[in-house]
């Protein structure tokens, strides 16, 4: 059916009447899709009334004659699934997200050309962002509230006034979004500061902000900048996210239901940041660089009303107590849940990483040294080979590493060199080949770094010599558990790494959310049967990486690790998520 959806002197108009709009964020892209109706129905039974995502541009155009929207890419599916529970929907585009996702959602093949410029008035980013708009709008277009959808409003960019202030910029993407066809009414976000909210939106779009605590100061400044209009705290912060080596942030679930309610008793609407956060599969997590580059961690559980897992916390009981007094909440009860299954199993097959390089890719030669981004490869790992001039030891020295490299000469290891430590130069031993295993932690998702390409910068020097005659091989990790078929069990409790691991195990109670307990690792990345679980580094905070049940098989599950420092023989799922110490 057909409704409108508009901006009224005091209040969103849905149908013409007053709507306050309570929301959650759920990234479709960070949850199976196979459990996206299960977290709808929660946000649901929470007392919300729509559902916001953004959309993660580089996910859906890995590729630039590439737009997927298949399986857990299905927008479509996703906000038919929320306009079936009877929500509205809310869908912030970008094309820029931050959301501590890869690159802040901007595809890394976008800045192959060094003359693209990033979120501003210039050709050749708008040229992409045009095509990406006119790819994603037969999505939208359709599912709008006018024509008996459920997305009621659509943001324009993503807190643009941390960033620049380029006017032109954000004319055009209004000019673009009314070209495609959104007709409903548009948002812009931004944290509440005179500077901010000025420089990161334009006069007929209306603005919004983003905090998490201070409820009435933060509006008050909104109101300044936005006259008239319903206020809206469009990512009301009740968590954090988490990066490798820090602790895991949490907030008070009975101060953050204080100020939300605070919130709501001023006639504010709301989108609560998050309400499921998710996890960062396979190689999609961003990272902050801000003097230190920060990888975000795998888990995305943002200490939200819903955990990684997607079950309720303590923060989802409190804040449905607090909407209770303010809009009416089913009285649908939610099953507590289950602990999972806890097995050990024994590990099955190892294989060096080095003796399986011929299944995981191809060698490209050349005689001087390239990024990722150079050869097509935007994310993930590569193995970068050269000759040492005269046999010779020395002193390595590279211009910049993006992110983490593992030094080996004649194969035998030397030593790491890590960005975040802002390390590039180390001494090698006499030799003849040098060989660096080198990783992308996650592309910048904030500030001025987005868009900087991946792998080794160079140039690359020993003692003062240029290295040329480079020979490198993207790795196709896909390809990880047919390159461990047949290879032999561990010939100790401990294998040298990096390596390739693999096992099978059988869940009676499949299909069940399992947690892969990651302690005792070193350094790497997993699938099981195939679904790319992320990222896990003893580092911590996180020491689980969350499986999704659907994933799971009763018989003949297979698990697949490649463990860059010494595997163990064996590997165990814990009954639930281990997502480290506290600040506390």
């Amino acid at each position: 059916m057909a409704r409108t959806f508009e901006i009224g002197e005091q209040d969103f108009l849905l149908d013409g009447k007053p709507f306050r709009i309570l929301s959650g964020a759920l990234h479709y892209f960070r949850v199976h899709p196979d459990q996206w109706e299960d977290r709808i129905r929660k946000a649901r039974l929470l007392g919300l009334n729509t559902v916001e995502t953004y959309v993660a541009w580089n996910a859906h155009a890995p590729d630039p004659d590439v737009f997927d929207l298949s399986g857990g890419l299905d927008l479509g599916r996703f906000l038919d699934l929320v306009h079936a529970a009877g929500l509205l929907a809310i869908v912030r585009p970008g094309p820029f997200i931050c959301a501590e996702w890869d690159g802040g959602g901007l595809p890394a093949w976008l800045f192959r050309d060094p003359a693209t410029g990033v979120r501003g008035h210039e050709e050749r980013y708008l040229a992409a962002v045009d095509a990406y708009l006119e790819r994603l709008a037969p999505v939208l277009v359709p599912r709008q509230v006018e024509a008996g959808g459920p997305i009621a409003l659509v943001q324009v960019e993503n807190e643009y006034g941390a960033y620049g202030a380029d006017q032109d910029y954000l004319r055009h993407l209004v000019e673009l979004y009314q070209r495609v066809g959104l007709t409903v009414p548009y948002t812009t976000v931004d944290q509440p500061t005179d500077e901010m909210l000025a420089a990161g939106s334009l006069p007929e779009l209306h603005k919004t902000a983003s905090f998490g605590s201070r409820p009435a100061e933060r509006l008050a400044t909104l109101r300044r900048h936005q006259p008239t209009g319903p206020l809206m705290c469009a990512e009301f912060w009740n968590g954090w996210f988490d990066a490798w080596g820090e602790h895991h942030h949490t907030t008070d679930a009975q101060q953050s239901a204080a100020d939300l309610d605070e919130l709501l008793s001023l006639g504010a609407s709301v989108n609560l940041y998050m309400l499921h956060g998710g996890t960062n599969f396979g190689f999609t997590n961003g990272a902050n660089d801000k003097g230190v580059y920060r990888p975000t961690v795998t888990s995305y559980d943002y200490d939200a009303p819903l955990d990684e897992a997607g079950h309720p916390t303590a923060k989802f009981w409190a804040f449905r107590e607090v909407l209770a007094r303010h809009t009416v909440v089913p009285d649908e009860e939610i099953a507590p849940a289950a602990p999972a299954p806890a097995l050990r199993v024994p590990v099955q097959r190892v294989r060096a990483l080095s003796d399986a390089l011929g299944e995981l890719g191809t060698w490209r030669r050349g005689t001087r040294l390239p990024s990722f981004d150079d050869l097509g490869h935007w994310s993930g790992f590569a193995v970068y080979r050269t000759r040492l001039p005269h046999g010779a030891g020395g002193v390595l020295e590279l211009g910049e590493v993006r992110d983490r490299a593992l030094v080996s000469v004649d194969g035998r290891p030397v030593g790491v060199l890590a960005r975040d430590s802002h390390e590039r130069r180390l001494s090698l031993p006499p030799g003849e080949v040098l060989e660096l295993l080198v990783e992308d932690q996650g592309r910048v998702n904030y500030g001025a770094r987005i868009g900087e390409a991946k792998g080794l910068v160079g140039p690359a020097r020993v003692d003062g010599a240029p290295l040329r005659d480079w020979e490198v091989m993207p790795l196709e990790l896909d390809r990880a558990a047919e390159a461990l078929s047949g290879a032999p069990g561990p010939r100790s409790a401990l294998s040298a790494g990096p390596v390739l691991v693999g096992t099978t195990f059988d869940v009676a109670s499949a299909p069940a959310d399992l947690f892969l307990d990651t302690s005792g690792w070193g350094k790497g990345v997993a699938w099981v049967n195939g679904w790319p679980l992320g990222r896990y580094w003893s580092r911590g905070p996180q020491t689980t990486l969350y499986v999704p049940g659907p994933v799971v098989r009763e018989r003949g599950n297979e698990l697949v690790l490649l463990e860059l420092h010494a595997a163990r023989d064996s590997v165990s799922f814990v009954e639930g998520l281990r997502l480290g110490h506290t600040e506390a």
